[in-house]
């Protein structure tokens, strides 16, 4: 499916406009070929993260997010080492092998807080490390890999310029697209992701996002349904269609067999049992929320009553499609998964 076939059909024969639209029996049809697809390259591993939302500050002025640095209502703040080391190191579920590192864009909080606490978790666990943090500077996405962290989590949302620009998305598409292929050519494992539901959105721009991200040297991508934020120039607008969302999921999965690909709460909220639904349609990672209660209201991203998949939430879930977590890191998988290639371009073994 590439970004030049942007008509409905993409290069690899897949009809992306009419599977959009797909329910009822034929989009069943549709989630059980991605889940079978999702089985054969992954067998019944599912993994699972724990997610610390470490800062609420933000200098972007997104339209779909609650934390744009517009909301003057949103009490920010900053965790501190100690209180995120305490909670990855004490308080972290048995079943999570992977912690993500999450923040507003906020290059404060990546000096201080970030690259520390990545230091600290490589050296006293066996955890993988993701990070979403937005759009760096280049010494920045540097000193995080050299910290220990290994995926970077940099998503699109819209992958057409005037949508992405009506959005108040960060910066430009371009710029974005370029810190993608940046962050990959340098040591990252990259994943990015969309939002299916957002005002103004046509479907041939669900069309043309899915074929961006399917070009992009990434390992992962994901979905997430559109929830208007709170106290953005958004709220109130409807909810993003689950059937869409789902039926982008399987698309990627179809269309990347390889690719890590999350289920997101965000299911939860939009349609009963959704998250379950995400996990059918092609989706192999979960994650738990960890951030403390009292900051985790803050941590804006739509509505401040947020739907949290605490431990055992996830592995009903996951039991429920008939997987079983997996045992090791997400990343220590990826960097497993890469080797014959590095080997192979290595001369060993050729």
């Amino acid at each position: 499916m590439s970004a030049n076939h942007c008509n409905g059909n993409g290069s690899d024969g897949l009809d992306v406009s009419g599977m959009l639209r797909l329910q009822d029996a034929p989009q069943a049809a549709l989630h059980h070929r991605a889940e079978e697809i999702r089985r054969s390259i992954f067998g019944n591993r599912v993994f699972i993260r724990g997610v610390v939302e470490v800062s609420n500050f933000c200098r972007q002025n997104c339209n779909y997010c609650g934390m744009r640095r517009d909301n003057r209502t949103l009490d920010r703040y900053r965790l501190s080492l100690e209180q995120l080391l305490d909670v990855v190191l004490n308080h972290r579920p048995a079943s999570i092998t992977d912690i993500n590192i999450q923040a507003g864009e906020d290059p404060v909080a990546v000096r201080e807080v970030v690259i520390p606490l990545v230091r600290e978790i490589r050296a006293r666990t066996e955890l993988g490390v993701s990070v979403c943090l937005g759009t760096l500077a280049h010494k920045e996405y540097a000193r995080l890999l050299e910290s220990g962290a290994s995926y970077y989590i940099i998503k699109l949302e819209t992958g057409d310029e005037a949508h992405y620009q009506e959005m108040q998305a960060p910066g430009t598409l371009k710029r974005r697209v370029e810190a993608i292929r940046h962050l990959s050519s340098t040591g990252w494992f990259v994943s990015s992701g969309m939002i299916v539901g957002l005002p103004g959105q046509t479907p041939m721009h669900i069309v043309k996002t899915l074929a961006l991200l399917n070009d992009l040297p990434l390992v992962g991508s994901s979905v997430s349904p559109f929830i208007s934020g709170e106290q953005t120039p958004y709220a109130g607008h409807p909810v993003g269609d689950i059937h869409g969302a789902l039926n982008a999921i399987a698309i990627m999965r179809l269309a990347r067999p390889d690719r890590i690909i999350p289920a997101v709460s965000a299911f939860n909220i939009v349609g009963r049992n959704g998250y379950t639904k995400a996990l059918r349609a092609g989706a192999n990672l979960a994650t738990i929320n960890l951030t403390p209660d009292e900051w985790r209201k803050n941590y804006l991203l739509y509505k401040r009553d947020r739907f949290i998949m605490s431990e055992q939430k996830v592995l009903d879930a996951i039991a429920g499609v008939g997987c079983s977590p997996a045992e090791g890191s997400l990343s220590k998988f990826l960097r497993a998964r890469s080797a014959p290639a590095v080997m192979h371009e290595a001369g060993v073994g050729a």
